[in-house]
């Protein structure tokens, strides 16, 4: 592990941060549920007026309830390929990278990859969320499901043999077509509900993460953070993050929240 700490976050960069950005699964949610402290940390970053957008492997399906209820200004689920967020009347908007008449194209290419998955890995399992997946797929490998390392191994190559782009989360393997990706979803959201590039201002937000398909966000951003659990992944991240927390998970999340806000209300490390 890194000897950074979230302690070795400088003030002076903690004080020019402008929004964040998350991943959900294990780095806000503990065991599949957001937990007090992690909830309190989003009220208390939108109640500073700092932006908030979780970016997720999740299915768009399974996104929805939390884009309503969660002090979020968006969910980019599906690794950036939909938007859900609560709009002003309180109803759920959402908006898609893709036309429909590319995703009725990709469906069925993405369902007769997913068929050979199952077919050459017997014991492999589609995600307990599928049937809210409307732009890619997933095969469970620490959910509910476990599959070993070189079984991870083997469905990744497969994905790619099927015309796929793949990706490893911390509980899933998620597959799909297009060029999009965690990163260029960040960049969508942020134009689309801030009218700021993203890029322009990339030392000003702080990424929070926790697994593989965190890695380019990792390498992107000057300030991220991976969460303890992040040491499962350490020796399999391309680019790691910069800082990791004490805490794992939505605890760890909270002590990044805490870093920004306590800079920025008390002018003084945390």
């Amino acid at each position: 592990m890194p000897h950074f700490t979230l302690s070795d976050w400088p003030l002076a960069a903690r004080l020019t941060i402008r929004g964040v950005l998350t991943d959900i699964d294990d780095t806000l949610t503990t065991d599949g549920a957001i937990t007090p402290d992690a909830l309190e940390a989003l009220r208390a970053l939108r109640a500073a007026g700092l932006p908030v957008f979780a970016i997720t492997g999740r299915p768009a399906g399974w996104s929805e309830p939390f884009a309503l209820d969660w002090p979020v200004h968006a969910i980019v689920a599906e690794n950036g390929a939909v938007a859900l967020w609560r709009g002003e009347d309180g109803a759920l908007q959402k908006a898609y990278l893709q036309d429909a008449a590319t995703r009725r194209k990709n469906f069925a290419q993405l369902q007769a990859v997913a068929q050979r998955v199952l077919a050459e890995l017997p014991h492999a399992r589609l995600s307990q969320d599928s049937p809210g997946r409307e732009t890619d797929i997933a095969i469970d490998h620490s959910e509910f499901a476990e599959l070993d390392e070189q079984d991870i191994h083997r469905v990744v190559r497969l994905m790619h043999e099927g015309g796929l782009n793949a990706t490893v989360s911390s509980i899933h393997i998620n597959g799909w077509i297009g060029d999009h990706h965690k990163l260029a979803g960040a960049r969508w959201i942020v134009r689309g509900h801030l009218q700021r590039d993203l890029d322009a201002e990339r030392e000003h937000w702080v990424y929070v993460g926790d697994s593989t398909n965190d890695a380019t966000m990792f390498g992107h951003f000057p300030h991220s953070v991976g969460v303890a659990n992040v040491a499962r992944f350490w020796g399999q991240l391309a680019h790691r993050p910069r800082y990791v927390t004490q805490g794992e998970r939505g605890a760890g999340f909270a002590e990044v929240a805490h870093a920004v806000l306590a800079a920025r209300q008390t002018g003084a490390p945390a």
